[in-house]
């Protein structure tokens, strides 16, 4: 299994994963032609990709949905009914028989690869993120939730690669420019993970065969790169982790992929 972030921050999210049976798309925040242009940097085409999950109906998760599932037919789009009700009002008609009923807890096989659905407290109709396997590796996404539950812990408890939520320095979002009601909104336990956060999740994710880690989702206003790694990395290092050593600690990009990495 191969992964690459085609985008990840507030503003548009993309990740394409691939196997040797399947390729996927999880969300299409960003614009079709954006995605495109991505898939084609990573040596991708829009063309061959034929499923889609869509974990909520947020725009920078959403964007693209409606224009790909027009312009490719063949293409499946998974999601909870509720999601799929939402979303359709924002990006347009979808074909019913691109539509595939996939909700939290569920479990589908597609090809080689085994997908797992699991439900998040985030600020949306039913969100729910996802994660892969494929010939005994496991890829978990989690990048728009309040809190990482015990029962979420315990679901993606040492994947072998994440990409996890970083969004926000807690300080640089306080003093930020934001009106009070979004900061309320964002440090809610339905908002998102600051760097802090998603240290001290990570301490109780990471196992033996965990490897990668991408950071994800960030803030352009109230984060940076360097920072949300070196938040993490130090609270991991604080609990006896081996950051570079045992795992890596990688970078997410609002525009440009990530290399196509093996899980």
């Amino acid at each position: 299994m191969y992964v690459s972030i085609l985008a990840s921050s507030s503003k548009g999210n993309a990740a394409y994963i691939e196997t040797d049976k399947e390729k996927i798309l999880v969300d299409a925040g960003l614009s079709a032609k954006k995605i495109q242009n991505a898939l084609i940097e990573i040596g991708r085409n829009m063309q061959d990709i034929h499923h889609l999950f869509v974990t909520h109906e947020h725009s920078d998760h959403i964007r693209g949905v409606g224009v790909l599932a027009r312009r490719y037919p063949k293409l499946m789009i998974y999601a909870n009914l509720k999601t799929i009700k939402i979303m359709e009002t924002k990006v347009g008609q979808i074909s019913t028989e691109q539509l595939i009923d996939f909700e939290p807890g569920q479990t589908i096989s597609i090809g080689d690869v085994d997908v797992e659905s699991f439900a998040v407290s985030h600020d949306a109709v039913l969100p729910q993120f996802y994660q892969f396997h494929c010939e005994n590796k496991s890829f978990a996404i989690l990048t728009d939730t309040g809190y990482v539950s015990d029962k979420i812990k315990y679901k993606i408890r040492n994947a072998n690669m994440y990409l996890f939520e970083s969004n926000h320095d807690l300080e640089m979002l306080r003093m930020g420019m934001y009106p009070w009601p979004l900061k309320q909104r964002i440090l809610s336990d339905r908002g998102h993970l600051s760097n802090d956060e998603s240290g001290d999740a990570l301490t109780d994710l990471i196992g033996l065969d965990t490897k990668k880690i991408f950071l994800g989702h960030l803030s352009p206003e109230n984060n940076l790169k360097p920072l949300a790694k070196l938040t993490v990395s130090n609270i991991l290092e604080e609990n006896g982790f081996g950051v570079g050593h045992d795992f890596e600690i990688l970078d997410t990009d609002s525009k440009l992929p990530t290399k196509l990495l093996k899980v």
